[in-house]
């Protein structure tokens, strides 16, 4: 049996294009909890720096993990956020223990 996998993934934006990023990561939302595998997939926006984004995901599976990244929704979002990260997007991947 596949293991289920949590991702953070950590997103900021570069000074003045908060509203862009913020756009762009909203619209992963909807069709990544729509994709096969995940369990649940939450967009927060720093309470004290509107710059920062953090995406909270729970998949099946590492493989469902895999193909959402892979996805193009996943592609789109690289694209349009190009030149507007103040630093490389950040993903972390996490087993629950408890």
């Amino acid at each position: 049996m596949a293991k289920r996998v949590t991702a953070v993934a950590r997103v900021r934006a570069r000074a003045g294009a908060e509203e862009r990023v913020k756009r762009a990561c909203l619209a992963l939302v909807a069709p990544s909890r729509g994709e096969a595998g995940c369990l649940n997939y939450d967009l927060h926006q720093s309470a004290d720096d509107p710059a920062l984004f953090l995406f909270y995901e729970n998949w099946e599976s590492r493989e469902d993990l895999e193909r959402h990244l892979e996805s193009k929704h996943s592609v789109q979002f690289d694209e349009s956020t190009a030149g507007l990260l103040a630093e490389p997007e950040e993903v972390t991947f996490w087993e629950k223990l408890g």
